[in-house]
Protein backbone atom coordinates (compact mmCIF):
# COMPACT_ATOMS: atom_id res chain seq x y z
CA UNK A 1 0.00 0.00 0.00
CA UNK A 2 2.60 2.30 0.44
CA UNK A 3 3.63 2.76 -3.58
CA UNK A 4 -0.58 3.38 -3.57
CA UNK A 5 -0.53 5.81 -1.00
CA UNK A 6 2.32 8.04 -2.87
CA UNK A 7 0.82 7.60 -6.14
CA UNK A 8 -2.47 9.17 -4.39
CA UNK A 9 -0.85 11.60 -2.67
CA UNK A 10 0.61 12.85 -6.10
CA UNK A 11 -2.44 12.64 -7.75
CA UNK A 12 -4.25 14.60 -5.18
CA UNK A 13 -1.50 17.85 -5.69
CA UNK A 14 -1.64 18.17 -9.45
CA UNK A 15 -5.07 19.94 -8.74
CA UNK A 16 -2.73 22.56 -7.14
CA UNK A 17 -2.13 23.42 -10.36
CA UNK A 18 -5.91 25.15 -10.42
CA UNK A 19 -4.38 28.04 -8.91
CA UNK A 20 -2.10 28.65 -11.20
CA UNK A 21 -2.97 27.48 -14.65
CA UNK A 22 -6.32 28.39 -16.30
CA UNK A 23 -8.91 25.57 -15.89
CA UNK A 24 -10.64 26.77 -19.49
CA UNK A 25 -10.09 28.89 -22.42
CA UNK A 26 -12.51 30.53 -25.01
CA UNK A 27 -10.96 32.18 -28.52
CA UNK A 28 -12.82 34.59 -30.68
CA UNK A 29 -11.23 34.88 -34.02
CA UNK A 30 -12.43 37.24 -36.76
CA UNK A 31 -11.35 39.00 -39.91
CA UNK A 32 -10.90 42.24 -38.26
CA UNK A 33 -9.01 40.86 -35.64
CA UNK A 34 -5.97 39.27 -36.86
CA UNK A 35 -4.84 37.95 -33.26
CA UNK A 36 -8.05 36.38 -31.83
CA UNK A 37 -9.18 37.53 -28.53
CA UNK A 38 -9.36 35.42 -25.74
CA UNK A 39 -10.42 34.37 -22.07
CA UNK A 40 -8.81 32.52 -19.76
CA UNK A 41 -10.82 30.95 -16.78
CA UNK A 42 -9.46 29.95 -13.35
CA UNK A 43 -10.91 29.45 -10.41
CA UNK A 44 -10.27 32.38 -9.27
CA UNK A 45 -11.33 34.73 -11.88
CA UNK A 46 -11.31 35.70 -15.47
CA UNK A 47 -8.34 36.87 -17.35
CA UNK A 48 -7.69 37.99 -21.11
CA UNK A 49 -5.10 36.21 -23.08
CA UNK A 50 -3.72 39.39 -24.25
CA UNK A 51 -2.98 42.64 -21.55
CA UNK A 52 -6.44 44.33 -23.38
CA UNK A 53 -8.61 41.18 -24.65
CA UNK A 54 -11.81 41.47 -21.64
CA UNK A 55 -11.69 45.72 -22.63
CA UNK A 56 -11.97 44.45 -26.16
CA UNK A 57 -14.29 41.48 -26.06
CA UNK A 58 -16.69 43.88 -23.17
CA UNK A 59 -16.16 46.51 -25.98
CA UNK A 60 -17.97 44.14 -29.04
CA UNK A 61 -20.33 42.71 -26.27
CA UNK A 62 -21.83 46.38 -25.42
CA UNK A 63 -23.01 46.48 -28.78
CA UNK A 64 -25.28 43.19 -29.25
CA UNK A 65 -26.38 44.02 -25.16
CA UNK A 66 -24.10 41.04 -23.47
CA UNK A 67 -22.91 41.96 -20.10
CA UNK A 68 -19.44 42.65 -19.03
CA UNK A 69 -17.15 39.50 -18.43
CA UNK A 70 -18.07 39.33 -14.46
CA UNK A 71 -15.37 40.06 -11.62
CA UNK A 72 -13.94 37.89 -8.98
CA UNK A 73 -16.86 39.83 -6.73
CA UNK A 74 -19.61 39.25 -9.59
CA UNK A 75 -20.04 35.33 -9.28
CA UNK A 76 -19.91 33.20 -6.32
CA UNK A 77 -17.70 30.83 -7.62
CA UNK A 78 -14.73 32.37 -7.81
CA UNK A 79 -14.85 31.88 -3.81
CA UNK A 80 -16.27 28.80 -3.70
CA UNK A 81 -14.09 26.86 -6.37
CA UNK A 82 -10.76 27.76 -4.66
CA UNK A 83 -12.34 26.42 -1.15
CA UNK A 84 -13.24 23.65 -2.79
CA UNK A 85 -10.22 22.28 -4.37
CA UNK A 86 -8.25 23.17 -1.54
CA UNK A 87 -10.57 20.80 0.85
CA UNK A 88 -10.34 18.26 -2.00
CA UNK A 89 -6.82 18.28 -2.19
CA UNK A 90 -6.08 17.80 1.51
CA UNK A 91 -8.53 15.07 1.82
CA UNK A 92 -6.50 13.15 -0.59
CA UNK A 93 -3.20 13.89 0.74
CA UNK A 94 -4.59 12.42 4.13
CA UNK A 95 -6.38 9.15 2.41
CA UNK A 96 -2.87 8.88 0.92
CA UNK A 97 -0.91 9.35 3.85
CA UNK A 98 -3.63 7.42 6.12
CA UNK A 99 -2.86 4.47 2.81
CA UNK A 100 0.94 4.86 3.01
CA UNK A 101 0.52 3.73 6.42
CA UNK A 102 -2.03 1.22 5.87
CA UNK A 103 -4.29 2.66 8.61
CA UNK A 104 -7.32 2.42 5.68
CA UNK A 105 -8.68 0.49 2.59
CA UNK A 106 -8.05 1.21 -0.73
CA UNK A 107 -10.84 1.64 -1.94
CA UNK A 108 -10.63 5.11 0.13
CA UNK A 109 -8.74 6.16 -3.27
CA UNK A 110 -11.54 5.49 -5.52
CA UNK A 111 -14.23 6.98 -3.55
CA UNK A 112 -12.11 10.78 -3.64
CA UNK A 113 -12.34 9.63 -7.63
CA UNK A 114 -16.21 9.47 -7.32
CA UNK A 115 -16.50 12.75 -5.10
CA UNK A 116 -14.06 14.64 -7.47
CA UNK A 117 -16.06 13.46 -10.56
CA UNK A 118 -19.17 14.53 -9.50
CA UNK A 119 -18.08 18.05 -7.85
CA UNK A 120 -16.41 18.09 -11.55
CA UNK A 121 -19.53 17.45 -13.51
CA UNK A 122 -21.79 19.81 -11.32
CA UNK A 123 -18.56 22.55 -11.63
CA UNK A 124 -18.86 21.86 -15.82
CA UNK A 125 -23.02 21.98 -15.38
CA UNK A 126 -22.96 25.53 -13.73
CA UNK A 127 -20.27 26.47 -16.19
CA UNK A 128 -23.09 26.35 -18.89
CA UNK A 129 -25.76 27.56 -17.36
CA UNK A 130 -23.33 30.45 -16.80
CA UNK A 131 -22.71 30.37 -20.53
CA UNK A 132 -26.02 30.42 -21.31
CA UNK A 133 -27.28 33.09 -18.88
CA UNK A 134 -24.18 35.05 -20.03
CA UNK A 135 -24.96 34.45 -23.89
CA UNK A 136 -28.33 34.49 -23.67
CA UNK A 137 -30.03 37.25 -21.07
CA UNK A 138 -29.48 40.53 -23.21
CA UNK A 139 -29.85 44.03 -22.98
CA UNK A 140 -33.36 45.02 -24.85
CA UNK A 141 -32.06 48.19 -24.91
CA UNK A 142 -28.71 47.09 -27.03
CA UNK A 143 -27.55 48.94 -30.14
CA UNK A 144 -27.99 45.82 -32.59
CA UNK A 145 -30.88 43.39 -31.92
CA UNK A 146 -30.46 40.21 -33.99
CA UNK A 147 -32.84 38.04 -34.94
CA UNK A 148 -32.64 34.12 -35.53
CA UNK A 149 -34.73 33.33 -38.98
CA UNK A 150 -37.76 32.47 -37.39
CA UNK A 151 -38.26 35.90 -35.34
CA UNK A 152 -36.41 35.04 -32.11
CA UNK A 153 -33.83 36.86 -30.39
CA UNK A 154 -30.10 35.74 -31.71
CA UNK A 155 -28.38 33.90 -28.55
CA UNK A 156 -24.76 34.34 -28.32
CA UNK A 157 -24.06 31.54 -25.74
CA UNK A 158 -20.23 30.15 -26.41
CA UNK A 159 -19.63 26.41 -26.62
CA UNK A 160 -19.06 24.71 -23.75
CA UNK A 161 -16.35 22.74 -25.60
CA UNK A 162 -15.45 22.55 -28.93
CA UNK A 163 -15.86 25.46 -32.03
CA UNK A 164 -18.76 27.54 -32.94
CA UNK A 165 -19.60 30.07 -35.60
CA UNK A 166 -20.92 33.00 -34.32
CA UNK A 167 -21.73 36.26 -36.81
CA UNK A 168 -17.85 36.39 -37.91
CA UNK A 169 -16.76 35.26 -35.08
CA UNK A 170 -15.18 31.90 -34.46
CA UNK A 171 -15.14 30.82 -31.11
CA UNK A 172 -13.48 28.28 -29.69
CA UNK A 173 -13.84 26.58 -26.20
CA UNK A 174 -11.56 24.30 -25.37
CA UNK A 175 -9.77 22.55 -21.53
CA UNK A 176 -6.76 24.93 -20.42
CA UNK A 177 -3.64 23.23 -18.84
CA UNK A 178 -5.26 23.22 -15.37
CA UNK A 179 -8.65 21.45 -16.40
CA UNK A 180 -5.75 18.27 -17.83
CA UNK A 181 -3.78 18.66 -14.23
CA UNK A 182 -7.26 17.77 -12.78
CA UNK A 183 -7.77 14.69 -15.46
CA UNK A 184 -4.23 13.50 -14.79
CA UNK A 185 -4.40 13.73 -11.07
CA UNK A 186 -7.98 11.81 -11.13
CA UNK A 187 -6.41 9.21 -13.34
CA UNK A 188 -3.49 8.86 -10.78
CA UNK A 189 -5.97 8.24 -8.10
CA UNK A 190 -7.68 5.25 -9.95
CA UNK A 191 -4.17 3.53 -10.66
CA UNK A 192 -3.38 4.21 -6.73
CA UNK A 193 -6.51 2.09 -6.35
CA UNK A 194 -5.53 -0.79 -8.20
CA UNK A 195 -2.10 -0.87 -7.08
CA UNK A 196 -3.30 -0.56 -3.50
CA UNK A 197 -6.31 -3.03 -4.54
CA UNK A 198 -2.95 -5.60 -6.21
CA UNK A 199 -0.97 -4.88 -3.14
CA UNK A 200 -3.51 -6.34 -0.85
CA UNK A 201 -4.23 -9.20 -2.80
CA UNK A 202 -0.32 -9.84 -3.00
CA UNK A 203 -0.53 -10.03 0.62
CA UNK A 204 -3.42 -12.13 1.50
CA UNK A 205 -1.63 -14.67 -0.98
CA UNK A 206 1.51 -14.83 0.70
CA UNK A 207 -0.19 -15.34 3.94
Amino acid sequence: MKKAGIIMIIGSLLLLGLFKFPLWNIMLGAPQYPDPLGMDIYIQGIEGVQEFDIQNIDGLNHYIGMRTIPKVEDMWEFRVFPAVVGIMVALGVIIGLLGFFGKLSYKWFLGWFVLMSVLGIMGMYDFNLWLIDYGTNLDPKAIMKLENLDGTPMSYKPPLLGYQKMLNFDVDSWPGAGAYMIFAGMMLTVVAFFVGKSAIKKHINAA
